[in-house]
């Protein structure tokens, strides 16, 4: 055979190859990319402003998957509407792995209740990777705030509702829901500011622009230690040991309220099963290493149990949380 009949040969097949491929008949290349995966950086969505606790735990966790994967993870803040905005974009992402978000029990579960017209449905929408943290709740003030207790402070709510003033990061969110709760307990309705981030709303208590906020521990444990801002309580069984001062809610006469939030990573559905395995090992390897545990235990954050870092242990608490939430918020909204 001629070297131009050989080459039309060549060519010939070449085409027949990609009609084929075309036409969906060639062997799917899905399981290669997902084995290489990832040959390139990966975004990792924050549903909230920069120096909130979703951003410090998203953070500190994804610089050592980073390390694990052998590609960057870039931290994307996006805020807006208690975080509903950067999660419904999350959720219209490619299913490909190089986008994922941090969410937490505001925007996998609250958000449900709360926004009738939600744009995305945590169960229907996400594959669940990995839980990273839990973070128990606070009820904070600013350090000038007359009350000096939790019974002080209950004392006051009730006498001054309408004079008194909560910030939040936005309907939704993590403070703004746990504060909800505790309103509902007390029978009061404050006033409610929001920021653009939990951020945004402690900047705001520590000048003393507000009066108080339920926020999640990571966020607040710098702020106690320095004397900028005062905790009344915090909403769990047993006291912290990042901050062991701190008596907890039983403890201070308010044993209805208990809180802890959760931050955990998530992929849009569809999402093969090899990466979102590839980044369960990678936040699983995280978890276990020495420095991660250190900074994250520092900020009084709860580390799961192996047991717990699974997708379906991950499915299991979004769905408790999403009813559990939706039977709290429903009648108060």
């Amino acid at each position: 055979m001629s070297w131009c009949s050989r080459a039309r040969s060549i060519a010939w097949l070449a085409t027949i190859a990609g009609v084929v491929a075309g036409l969906g008949l060639g062997v799917s290349t899905t399981p290669a990319k997902a084995q290489n995966y990832p040959t390139r950086s990966i975004t990792m969505i924050v549903p909230f402003a920069a120096g909130g606790p979703t951003d410090v735990i998203a953070r500190i966790v994804t610089a050592h998957m980073a390390q694990t994967l052998g590609q960057s993870i870039i931290i994307e803040n996006v805020v807006g509407a208690g975080g509903t905005t950067a999660t419904a974009r999350a959720a219209r992402a490619a299913n490909d792995g190089y986008t994922l978000i941090t969410g937490h029990m505001g925007t996998h579960a609250a958000a449900v209740p709360l926004y009738p017209n939600l744009a995305y449905h945590p169960e229907r929408d996400f594959e669940p990777v990995a839980l990273l943290a839990g973070t128990p709740i606070l009820i904070l003030a600013r350090k000038d705030f007359a009350p000096k207790d939790t019974g002080e402070f209950v004392d006051y709510l009730k006498a001054n509702s309408e004079k008194a003033n909560a910030a939040h990061a936005g309907v939704g969110s993590v403070s703004h829901v746990s504060c909800q709760l505790l309103n509902s307990i007390l029978d009061v309705k404050p006033v409610g500011v929001p920021f653009n981030g939990t951020g945004p709303a402690m900047n705001a208590l520590v000048a003393g622009q507000v009066d108080y906020m339920c926020d999640q521990i990571v966020n607040a444990v710098p702020q106690i230690n320095a004397g900028t801002i005062k905790a009344y309580a915090i909403a769990t069984a047993e006291r912290n040991p990042a901050l062991p001062n701190v008596p907890t809610t039983a403890e201070a006469g308010l044993p209805k309220f208990q809180a802890q939030a959760w931050n955990a990573i998530f992929a849009p559905k569809g999402t093969p099963p090899a990466i979102l395995a590839k980044l369960n090992a990678a936040a699983a390897k995280a978890l276990d290493d020495e420095g991660v545990r250190k900074r994250l235990l520092e900020l009084g954050s709860v580390i799961p149990a192996p047991a717990d870092r699974t997708p379906e242990a991950l499915a299991a608490l979004v769905k408790s949380e999403v009813a559990k939430w939706s039977a709290v918020l429903k009648p108060a909204s």
